[in-house]
């Protein structure tokens, strides 16, 4: 079992070989607090953990079965794991002391400023650095070495445009925003400009907090489809809008689609609450079923802790495997094989350059793109695209 402080994995074939082999050194960070959440006592198995450590937990869990299960054909790999929390090591510690020079890939589930911090790093020492839960660029340029697993809000706001163009380019789209909180508005702007004229008729509805079924009703058109975006991160006005589209839909085409944190959304969740009515969101997560890296996971995961495997070990195992059969197979030229569909484990990711101007010549990041469509169903989240 993965204990609760730094541990180093050492895992290697056993066939023999002529040559000694490089030995692959991969960190591994997470929020998990274990010196103010124990009081840098030994972990006693009788208290409960934390809620707010599990998230970090449960990411190095998942990374660790992930190790625990790659094939190395003959290659060696050695991977650290690290509080990225820790008061007595922390992640500046750990640079001016030199205790990651020798990293040939940092796989992070931080938030700033663990971020920042490791993004610096890893342009300064020309290693790849994988966000692996932060949907920021943090204000980080030129940074080649930078991979956002998971996408930022704008790239959010052009698959959802993207979407409705190809599934719904033909009928009325309406923005729903609160006063004042323009910035998704301006995403789906500038999507629907790129080319220099509109490509969809998005008209934009303002509100104070809430929208009622009637205000709702007398602001569209229902006699044709109407596709209703939710254009906002906030949980009152996302159930407001689910509130008020819900008896409308009964009679009239209405088409939901909200924000992705719209997912975290307990209040959405209720299955007798909005029966029958898909609420749609985007992710760029998707586990899918009878899949035998699923397989693998629920069972080990259940042999070690007795659970299921939540979001975060999910995320831990699959961004673990595939990164790090990257560089186990591309090390000299992980930036050109990024995409290499061969190592996904639960989906495939699509990372692309960002530039912060038409004329940078060194993307700002590398950023995945790929995203699905989910609907939260009768109080469960189904893959609708």
């Amino acid at each position: 079992m993965l204990s609760f402080g730094r541990q180093t994995l050492v895992a290697q074939d056993t066939g023999a070989s002529v040559y000694p082999a490089k030995t692959f050194h991969i960190a591994v960070f997470a929020p998990m607090y274990l010196d103010s959440a124990f009081n840098n006592a030994d972990f006693n198995a009788s208290k409960a953990i934390p809620k707010f450590i599990m998230p970090g937990v449960d990411f190095i869990q998942g990374a660790h079965i992930a190790f625990d299960t790659l094939a190395l054909n003959g290659k060696t790999a050695q991977v650290s794991f690290y509080d990225s929390k820790s008061a007595i090591q922390p992640i500046p510690w750990l640079i001016k002391f030199n205790k990651l020079d020798n990293v040939d890939l940092i796989i992070g589930a931080v938030k700033e400023p663990d971020y920042g911090e490791l993004a610096a790093f890893a342009l300064q020492k020309k290693i790849p650095f994988i966000s692996a839960i932060y949907p920021n660029a943090g204000g980080v340029h030129e940074n080649p070495f930078l991979f956002i697993v998971n996408s930022t809000l704008k790239t959010h706001c052009e698959g959802i445009f993207s979407y409705i163009l190809q599934k719904h380019g033909t009928d009325n789209v309406y923005l729903i925003k609160k006063k004042g909180d323009d910035r998704i508005e301006n995403y789906f702007r500038e999507a629907n400009i790129e080319d220099g004229r509109p490509l969809l008729n998005i008209k934009t509805i303002m509100v104070d907090s809430t929208i009622s079924p009637y205000s709702l009703r007398y602001r569209i058109d229902t006699l044709h489809t109407a596709v209703i975006i939710g254009a906002s991160l906030d949980e009152d006005l996302a159930k407001s809008l689910v509130d008020a589209c819900y008896p409308l839909q009964k009679n009239h085409p209405l088409i939901l689609i909200g924000m992705p944190n719209w997912d975290g959304f307990k209040s959405l969740y209720k299955k007798d609450a909005y029966t029958g009515f898909p609420i749609r969101f985007t992710t760029p997560h998707y586990e899918a079923e009878d899949n035998l890296f699923d397989s693998v996971l629920i069972k080990k995961y259940f042999q070690l802790y007795r659970a299921k495997p939540s979001d975060m070990a999910y995320k831990g195992f699959g961004i673990a495997w595939y990164f790090t059969n990257l560089l186990l197979k591309h090390s000299n030229d992980f930036v050109s094989h990024i995409n290499d569909t061969t190592f996904a484990a639960f989906h495939t990711y699509n990372f692309r350059p960002v530039y912060g101007s038409p004329q940078q010549q060194v993307p700002d990041y590398f950023e995945n793109k790929h995203l699905f469509i989910m609907e939260i169903l009768n109080g469960d989240i189904l893959r609708e695209w």
